[in-house]
């Protein structure tokens, strides 16, 4: 049985960096986006939460008028039963019953007044929760507006981005493929642990890239050689030598033109 052709140290490190440019350039065109979308889902949340407070200040309005009615109604029932006692005290056949029928109606005019009272309250009420639900009404509207410009805003910018970004994160993919996972999982483990997400860094100008100390004239002789992954000692990241890092520059530019 033939064997799997053995992928050397440089060809690894040209995936490797390779697969650093795509992410780079994925997360470049998450950086445009920035915090947009955070902005539309909080603006979302707040626009549902003013409504629902509108929601149920209308339906705060609508039992303060219902008990505005209860009150009228009891009113006009009280009334009623005064006319009725009046009428009654032209009949009396002694001083208890005159007096009796007295108490009736001063309690029912004591019930008048109170809910008189009662309505007066909930007129007042009722105002008060309108300037309220006028002045949520007019902040929900503008949020309304706001949300629909960043809406725009993120649409817009997703239009642009969202195919290059589809095909960008399938490339990611199909190369971590061609990369043995231990390395894929240093990779990743790099580049959540260090700055602007770069985990595999050219030699520039004599320091690693992104974290700018020197390297050894030695371990950069070494870094040339393309013969073993070397980390850099002080921020952990893969080291490339500058011209493997044009060159595949190149190429993932020419890539990236054509998606």
């Amino acid at each position: 049985m033939a064997k799997s052709k053995e992928i050397s140290v440089e060809q690894r490190l040209r995936a490797l960096y390779d697969l650093q440019l795509i992410d780079s350039r994925i997360d470049e065109i998450r950086n445009v986006r920035g915090e947009l979308p955070l902005e539309v889902s909080d603006l979302e949340d707040e626009v549902a939460g003013l409504n629902k407070r509108l929601e149920k200040l209308e339906e705060n309005l609508a039992a303060t008028d219902t008990q505005i009615s209860d009150k009228k109604n009891l009113i006009e029932e009280a009334k009623t039963l005064i006319k009725k006692y009046s009428e009654q005290q032209k009949n009396v056949r002694n001083n208890r019953e005159f007096n009796s029928i007295t108490k009736e109606v001063e309690y029912q005019e004591l019930e008048i007044e109170l809910a008189e009272k009662h309505i007066r309250e909930f007129r007042s009420q009722i105002e008060q929760k309108k300037e309220i639900a006028d002045k949520t009404r007019a902040h929900a509207k503008e949020r309304e507006n706001h949300l629909k410009h960043k809406k725009s805003e993120l649409n817009a910018i997703l239009a642009e981005t969202e195919k290059e970004e589809e095909a960008l994160i399938k490339k990611s993919e199909d190369y971590k493929k061609k990369i043995e996972e231990r390395l894929v999982k240093a990779y990743n483990r790099i580049r959540t642990n260090v700055k602007n997400g770069l985990a595999v860094v050219p030699i520039e100008r004599g320091a690693s890239g992104g974290s700018y100390f020197t390297i050894p004239p030695q371990v950069q002789m070494e870094i040339a050689a393309r013969k073993k992954i070397i980390t850099d000692e002080h921020s952990g990241r893969i080291l490339v030598d500058e011209v493997l890092a044009e060159e595949q520059q190149a190429k993932m530019e020419k890539m990236f033109k054509n998606l």
